[in-house]
């Protein structure tokens, strides 16, 4: 019979569902983490740091003194930067560093943020040694156990995607598994993903190393000194204001984990990001996991949604709760954070946890009979996607941020040295943009905020399909004027805030969204849109491009400065991009010179206020005088491609737009259906089409119009999906996959858009002249392989006589030709037409050509092709 005991200073509630089998589960006593040995006293011994002489200026000033906050100081200190200030508000540590878990893992299904991953794991690894201060860093390895045929795939696409990467990790069947935790039950257990060199840290002590270490390099550390007022000034500096001084600073960094919000709301900011609830129980010593010969590797139970690891003698147990049972601290949005909250936890509960509990005693046994003596609960901050705010922000000159850590204390080693780089370097040492702080908007409210924080944390340890789509807080005030009309006929995906169809439904299909990591219930439905786009014609939503409007006496000098092509001629459009001063690719964007001294410049969704950053950032320092706007919200898109694309708009519309008159990327004024509008000759599909840019208000009655206009000609809807492949098809690049902060123009096969030789000296040219005469080491190459019922995605693995090569990029199902493409990064001896290499998928290698670029001529290529065969006739 289970028996429950609560100390008298126990805050939580139990219950007698503890356990459902005859089970001893004892609850003696509930406090706070092993790890809250904080004494406030500095790593040189004083009570605080405030007794060294106050300094009135610095080149940085880092907020916040967690492990994020310390591992910036520490890293810009030991980059070389004089005069890093770190203002903590009471004591290092305090906020949600203390009480972490600290588990640390090679593991990461993105791409680059394994490369976080790395480096913090390589840092602590030597800390202890550089700076004198133990971490307590235990590498027992870890196993994310797989226990459904759906963790297998996933297992197996994760691992196709780290072959390409340093980060040591293993597919090892159930023997390894129990070997590595030999008090695991089996009975479930399918396989497990290995990443030795994974385990967890004291974060009190890695936070004191590398505030020690931050000391040594120089840095001042500042507590008690709470931030009372940030005042930007005029030659873009901040006035940080404090109890016990002022300091005038060349930047700030906001790293106040759950503060973040209330730093952020003195210049204006509304950051999102939500505290949440976690919960960590702590065992006594458990005979068991005592009598072993070396600690147990950390587990992480998927399907059941917990970790678990040693702790000393016994062991520590953390779940994430489903999203209708967690809990959000939102009243700290509301009304603020309590202003002496720190060092304190939340009360416990362990009816929500009540069914990780069960699933962890199933899965390890050894656990019934175990006593609690810890139960910890504390906020830890969630973004809306769970991913961290990194970078520079939109709107603020030199304010970054590094905030809504879900996972600081694996991430603090890494983003130091990132963020270090960026600032010393004036661009980011590799490309981030999945935690770019600018990928929110105005649209992220707070009640939006919450909701996603609730998915997040409930979605931890979901199966992670390609093509995932996220729906609570949906849609947002991000609605285009045909959402009401499509949201019913398509499959929705979620671009930046706004709703944009993936694909649309006919009769007999199998609707919804079925995600898989084979084709799916999307597979057929795409290859009717592409032949509807190639043999009549398609219409697409394309409001979600980021728009910016920029004019002024200055603004020819500046896009010429900004970007590596020529600047376009009145009424034409280009493909520009914009790069770093090392040469690689920031962004990509469609320029159209509207009228003398006027243009309109177009991204992708995700890249909107990225690439504003930017153009804002340049138009300031250079001091060029322009009016830049952000126009994204007011102007509505629509795309109309296909060989019948012409007769149709040609019905609506008094202007000739015959090939004659309206050439291959010209932009011009027009009504259609008597709806005022900027028509571009221009189509991502490949085939003829225009981009019509229009009052957002409109759009409904445009669309209803075109669609009308041309049912002679069979007219229907297409989704992103269906122009994702007809885009593979004609070989166009994308950015944030051919090309970006990873990639120079050159090795991505973008010459004709670089114009070394234009008089303008535009940012990266001349590394770029530099990266040409040295020579490529990689190119980037066009593949079709032979598969079966998968397809690849992007970021898989290349192999060559039995080694890694390279990786690819992005990839599709040519519906035209039949077979599978992709783009993929090879070493340039083995980028020949004809070359034979293997892409791995889902744990199988499929032979692979690199061919000739591209599989399926454009319309403007065919089309001139076609008259000079009817010239030489």
């Amino acid at each position: 019979m289970l028996r429950v005991f609560n100390a008298v200073n126990t805050q939580s509630r139990s219950s007698a569902c503890l356990c459902p089998s005859a089970c001893r589960f004892l609850l003696r006593s509930l406090g706070s983490s092993s790890h809250s040995n904080a004494t406030g006293e500095g790593g040189d011994g004083f009570p605080s740091a405030l007794r060294k002489r106050w300094k009135d200026s610095a080149e940085t000033v880092v907020i916040g003194g967690g492990c994020v906050g310390t591992s910036l100081a520490y890293h810009l200190a030991k980059a070389g930067m004089k005069d890093v200030v770190l203002l903590e508000k009471s004591e290092l540590t305090a906020g949600s560093t203390w009480h972490a878990a600290g588990l640390t893992t090679y593991y990461h299904p993105g791409i680059n943020l394994k490369k976080i991953h790395y480096y913090s794991i390589k840092l602590y690894e030597k800390l202890e040694e550089e700076t004198g201060q133990a971490v307590g860093f235990h590498q027992p390895g870890s196993i994310r156990i797989a226990s459904t045929p759906a963790r297998v795939d996933e297992i197996k696409y994760q691992m196709s995607r780290s072959h390409w990467h340093p980060t040591p990790q293993f597919l090892i069947g159930p023997e390894k598994v129990q070997e590595l935790f030999p008090l695991l039950n089996m009975d479930k257990v399918l396989v497990g993903l290995y990443n030795p060199g994974d385990g967890h840290i004291d974060p009190y002590s890695l936070t004191m190393a590398l505030a020690a270490g931050a000391r040594q390099y120089g840095a001042q550390i500042y507590y008690p000194a709470p931030v009372t007022g940030l005042t930007p000034t005029a030659d873009g500096k901040w006035i940080v204001e404090t109890p016990q001084g002022t300091i005038k600073s060349n930047r700030i960094i906001n790293a106040t984990g759950f503060w973040a919000r209330e730093v952020g709301k003195m210049i204006g900011f509304e950051h999102p990001i939500m505290p949440v609830h976690h919960q960590y129980v702590v065992t006594s010593t458990i005979p068991e996991v005592k009598a072993l010969k070396k600690e147990l590797a950390v587990i992480r139970d998927l399907e059941s949604s917990y970790y678990l690891r040693q702790e000393r003698d016994g062991l520590l147990f953390g779940p994430y709760e489903k999203q209708e049972k967690m809990k959000l601290q939102d009243s700290w949005i509301t009304d603020g954070v309590p202003p002496g909250f720190g060092k304190e936890l939340f009360e416990s509960d362990l009816d929500r946890i009540m069914e990780h509990v069960e699933c962890a005693m199933e899965m390890v046994p050894v656990l019934k009979k175990a006593d609690i003596i810890n139960i910890v609960s504390g906020p830890i901050t969630y973004t809306p996607d769970l991913l961290p705010m990194v970078g520079p922000h939109v709107g603020a000159q030199n304010y970054w941020v590094a905030i809504g850590f879900g996972y600081g204390v694996i991430h603090a080693g890494g983003i130091g040295k990132f963020l270090s780089d960026w600032i010393m370097k004036g661009e980011p040492p590799f490309d981030l943009i999945e935690v770019d702080p600018n990928r929110y908007g105005k649209w992220t409210t707070v009640p939006y905020t919450a909701v996603k924080a609730r998915e997040s944390y409930g979605f931890n340890n979901i199966v992670g399909y390609p093509k995932e789509e996220r729906f609570a807080g949906r849609p947002t005030e991000r609605v285009s004027g045909i959402y009401e009309i499509l949201k019913s006929k398509a499959s929705m995906g979620f671009h930046s805030g706004w709703e944009q169809p993936h694909w649309f439904y006919k009769p007999g299909d199998e609707t919804g969204y079925r995600p898989s990591f084979r084709r799916t219930n999307w597979f057929k439905p795409i290859g009717r849109e592409c032949r509807l786009v190639m043999e009549k014609v398609g219409v697409i939503d394309l409001t979600p491009f980021g728009k910016f409007t920029v004019k002024g006496k200055d603004s020819i000098q500046l896009l010429d400065r900004l970007f590596a092509n020529v600047v376009p001629k009145v009424g034409v459009t280009n493909i520009s991009h914009m790069l770093t001063p090392q040469g690689r690719v920031y962004a990509e964007v469609t320029v159209t010179h509207l009228s003398p001294g006027e243009f309109l410049l177009v991204t992708g969704s995700g890249s909107e206020l990225h690439d504003l950053r930017w153009i804002e950032q340049e138009a300031t320092n250079g001091g060029y005088n322009v009016e830049i706007n952000n126009v994204t919200d007011d102007i509505g898109v629509l795309g109309i491609a296909g060989p019948s694309s012409r007769k149709v708009l040609q019905k609506l519309t008094t202007e000739d737009i015959s090939d004659k008159v309206f050439r291959f990327l010209q932009c011009k004024v027009i009504k259609v259906a008597n709806i005022p509008l900027r028509a571009i000759r221009i189509s991502y599909t490949g085939e003829l089409g225009w981009e019509l840019y229009h009052d957002r208000q409109e759009t409904a009655a445009l669309y209803e119009a075109i669609m009308q206009a041309g049912q002679e000609e069979a007219i229907d809807n297409f989704g992103t999906y269906a122009m994702g492949s007809l885009r593979m098809e004609k070989a166009f690049r994308a950015w944030g996959a051919e090309m970006n902060c990873d990639t120079n123009p050159l090795e991505a096969g973008l010459d004709y858009f670089i114009k070394l030789n234009k008089p303008a000296d535009f940012i990266g040219k001349k590394a770029l002249q530099e990266i040409k005469a040295k020579g490529l080491s990689r190119k980037l190459v066009y593949l079709t392989l032979q598969t079966d019922d998968v397809d690849p995605e992007g970021n898989e693995t290349i192999w060559h006589n039995g080694k890694v090569v390279g990786n690819t990029t992005s990839g599709a199902y040519s519906y035209t030709t039949q077979q599978s493409v992709a783009f993929a990064y090879v070493p340039t001896e083995l980028a020949k037409i004809g070359q034979k290499v293997e892409v791995e998928l889902l744990g199988k290698n499929y032979k692979a050509t690199v061919v000739q670029e591209p599989l399926v001529l454009t319309e403007p290529t065919r089309t001139r092709l076609q008259k000079q065969s009817k010239s030489k006739a």
